[in-house]
């Protein structure tokens, strides 16, 4: 804008001074014309040129947002996709697959270190030789092979063999050969230790963009997810089956050993007083040991209760507490009062959560039955404000300490802990405390809405 304006001021000056004697009008008119034109010209080309520049780096910028923002969408369904997929396997297969695809490649192969320390093609794509595992890549032992920094991309070109490694060549045993010209590769890292690679390999040349690395990380993220999900929930299938044998070891020590025990020593106790001709007391002691066995029955049929799956398909929580509490009350010397509203009776919960309110349930109730001495129970259950309240209480001694301030040796203290754990496990509050009346109350309340999304 100030060029033209300043070469225009200096050609009027001229024009009305040094050019107005040679340049009569209408030629210093025209002059003046000719010149404002060229400059305008050159100045507008120029102009134009660096218009032309920037909207060209904003197109290639646009386009560039466009193809970022397609491999993310790209991207979001495929993790949407494996997360709704429940089979490690499948998990694994899928993020192959789509490694392929979105990075366009030849092959695609997903390598895990074995138990015997070398490496297993886990799940492949495309053109895959049949290697069924590799004790070592190039002289180098197979951990050593997987692990080696940030995901890396080979061009072909020839390496040193003293310089650094570079993962993604682990590929290739597991490749057809010339499928993987160029490679690139990610590692799958738990807690810090590499533990597999996916890579991806291409039989033209061709070069790895940030992008394209950054894809390569995410669905190696996605495959260790999986995996470590899979590991956590066979962790977990063994501390339970751990638990559960813990469980029934207890229940065997606590109820049917000393029972056993107890038998054994009135079975001696009858043969003496048999042997000595004193009949009364060996009928005494026959009544004491029917007893007995009545009392080893029900524990030995708890324990085969407790193996089972609590809940029948379709039944109610409420159906099923009322169910068990009412088999305890007719091996028991107590008498049962059930107030349950239809909705408890009826109401499913999650499979787990309602096998843990079940165990709550039936533990309170055992422990009434062997410890508490009582004549009279009460079991209340309603839903109410979006919340479960289970009640159970009785008349018998409670929890009382003895007089030098420890539990008294026949309170049912060893099994609070196991009730607290389960009602946290599903997000539940458990109140276990002496009842004014008298006896024990044990209080559950589960809130609905978190036992769904806990379940």
């Amino acid at each position: 804008m100030l060029v033209p304006a300043l070469v225009v001021g200096v050609l009027e000056l001229l024009s009305d001074t040094v050019l107005d004697e040679s340049l009569p009008f209408p030629w210093d008119t025209i002059l003046v014309t000719v010149a404002v034109l060229l400059i305008g010209a050159a100045l507008a080309g120029v102009a134009f040129r660096r218009i032309d520049t920037l909207t060209g780096t904003l197109v290639a910028r646009n386009e560039d947002l466009e193809a970022r923002g397609a491999a993310a969408r790209a991207l979001n369904r495929v993790s949407v996709a494996i997360a709704s997929m429940t089979d490690v396997e499948d998990v694994l297969q899928a993020v192959v697959d789509h490694a392929r695809e979105l990075l366009v490649a030849d092959v695609a192969v997903l390598l895990l270190e074995g138990q015997d320390g070398e490496l297993h093609a886990r799940a492949s794509a495309g053109a895959v030789a049949t290697v069924p595992h590799l004790p070592s890549v190039t002289g180098v032992p197979a951990r050593d092979a997987i692990a080696g920094g940030p995901p890396d991309a080979d061009r072909g070109t020839p390496r040193d063999p003293d310089g650094p490694r570079n993962p993604a060549d682990a590929l290739l045993p597991f490749v057809q050969p010339g499928s993987a010209t160029v490679r690139l590769s990610a590692p799958l890292q738990r807690g810090g230790q590499t533990i597999g690679l996916l890579g991806i390999g291409a039989a033209t040349t061709r070069g790895f963009d940030a992008d394209e690395v950054e894809t390569l990380a995410s669905l190696a993220n996605q495959a260790t997810i999986a995996l470590e999900h899979a590991r956590l929930e066979a962790r977990l299938r063994e501390l339970a089956v751990v638990e559960e044998r813990e469980r029934i070891a207890r229940e065997l020590h606590d109820g049917i050993a000393q029972v056993l025990g107890y038998v054994n020593t009135k079975s001696q106790a009858i043969d003496g007083y048999l042997a000595a001709g004193r009949i009364d007391e060996a009928r005494t002691q026959v009544a004491e040991l029917g007893a007995a066995a009545r009392a080893v029955y029900v524990d030995v049929r708890e324990a085969i209760l407790g193996l089972r799956s609590p809940l029948e398909p379709g039944q109610g929580i409420g159906m099923a507490i009322e169910t068990h509490a009412r088999r305890v009350a007719e091996d028991s010397r107590f008498t049962l009062d059930v107030l349950i509203t239809p909705e408890a009776r009826d109401l499913r919960l999650p499979p787990e959560t309602g096998a843990q309110v079940y165990r709550i349930a039936q533990e309170a109730l055992t422990n009434i039955r062997k410890h508490a001495g009582a004549n009279r129970v009460r079991i209340r259950m309603e839903t109410t404000a979006g919340t479960l309240r289970l009640t159970i209480g009785d008349d018998g001694r409670g929890l009382a300490p003895a007089p030098h301030g420890d539990p008294a040796p026949d309170v049912p203290r060893y099994g609070l802990r196991s009730m607290r754990e389960r009602a946290e496990s599903i997000g539940a509050v458990l109140d276990v405390a002496d009842d004014p009346g008298g006896g024990v109350r044990v209080r559950l309340v589960l809130p609905l809405a978190a036992a769904v999304e806990v379940a």
